[in-house]
């Protein structure tokens, strides 16, 4: 995927204007609160995603303004194609190529990004739900039909929890729970086979990005880690396993008011040299595990798809000595990439893309 054009009206502080990218390395440099990072976000939205700083659909809008539309002319599928997202007050709406729809569910899988930011650091430093996130939002864009299986799944779990909290109440409603508790382990079954089958292709090329991040002098791995026991590769086992599961726990789910077992509970170890580098990684190391992630994610939405993602780096380099900036930008090989950095004399290292200052949301090009 190669993107040509993105043009933006009133949004955050890009207030009309377009972006005409090189079709290799782009470097957006500028100081701090000028809208380096509001471009990535806008490229970003375009995968169907909610942003990846964690903001509402209202906090994109520009200030006084009723909405925000972004256009976006980009290469894959073997053509030319355009896709218009508008946001509203609370909600989205997308046409790709001339046709209109009601959500952006659509844009899943038609255009495809790996982002990473300085938030993303909580993916190894905090709990297991940013981990579980990385997975799924991988694994929706690499294989759209996940979206629904994840949406049914989160939609089954909801109304079981509701009814664990009826049932001390309605005593009468527990007979009821078993139907739920077949479509959780159903849909579960297929969840954890998919994280897993992901985490097997992603182990390999993450290892080795690692390695180049740390000169190799460090020992990178991740196992997907779940809260049901040890399953099987068969997901009718798996599915039967979790059903057992469900049921062998309900007195405790009744009393918490919520299902304790099941792929939202999983989480993804992630370990430096055999310890977890949630507990015992310095920063550095940490961040290292999130660029190896990132990248891996980018190699493997390659191979399987066919298409390459674009790469949007958020801030990325401003911690890292310049020889692992060199690894890091040496390794993206014909991707398209988005940079953004503060310091101008990073970007004048990288003169053979384009080079653009961003300066009170207004981009200027830089030679």
């Amino acid at each position: 995927m190669i993107v040509s054009r993105l043009s933006f009206l009133n949004y955050r502080n890009l207030c009309e204007g377009e972006f005409l990218p090189d079709s290799h390395m782009n470097v957006i440099f500028g100081q701090n609160a000028q809208g380096k990072t509001n471009l990535l976000e806008a490229l970003w939205l375009f995968t169907g995603g909610r942003s990846f700083r964690g903001s509402r659909d209202h906090e994109l809008i520009a200030f006084g303004q009723e909405a925000a539309k972004l256009s976006l002319t980009f290469f894959s599928e073997e053509r030319e194609q355009n896709a218009i997202l508008t946001i509203q007050n609370k909600k989205r709406s997308a046409s790709i190529n001339g046709v209109d729809y009601g959500g952006v569910m659509e844009l899943v899988g038609k255009c495809r990004a790996v982002v990473f930011s300085p938030e993303h650091l909580s993916l190894v430093k905090d709990g297991p739900a940013l981990r579980r996130s990385f997975l799924d939002g991988a694994l929706c864009q690499l294989r759209p039909v996940y979206t629904k299986l994840l949406f049914q799944y989160n939609r089954v779990l909801q109304q079981r929890n509701a009814l664990l909290k009826e049932i001390p109440r309605h005593g009468e409603l527990l007979d009821t729970l078993e139907i739920w508790d077949e479509k959780l382990a159903q849909r579960g079954a297929r969840i954890i086979l998919e994280r897993s089958e992901y985490i097997r292709l992603l182990s390999q090329p993450a290892q080795v990005f690692y390695g180049g991040i740390s000169g190799e002098k460090e020992q990178f791995s991740i196992r997907y880690h779940t809260v049901n026991g040890k399953g099987s590769n068969s997901e009718a086992q798996w599915q039967e396993h979790l059903f057992q599961l469900l049921a062998s726990n309900r007195k405790e789910d009744i009393s918490a008011g919520f299902t304790t077992v099941g792929p939202h509970r999983d989480d993804l170890e992630i370990q430096v040299n055999g310890r977890l580098a949630r507990s015992f990684g310095s920063q550095g190391q940490q961040r290292s595990c999130v660029l190896a992630l990132k990248l891996a994610e980018a190699e493997v939405l390659q191979s399987i798809s066919g298409e390459s993602p674009v790469i949007l780096l958020d801030d990325v380099l401003s911690e890292l000595d310049s020889g692992r900036q060199d690894f890091l930008l040496n390794q993206l090989g014909e991707k398209q990439v988005f940079l953004t950095c503060c310091d101008p004399e990073i970007a004048a290292r990288y003169s053979g893309g384009g080079r653009f200052e961003m300066e009170q949301g207004r981009l200027s090009v830089r030679q």
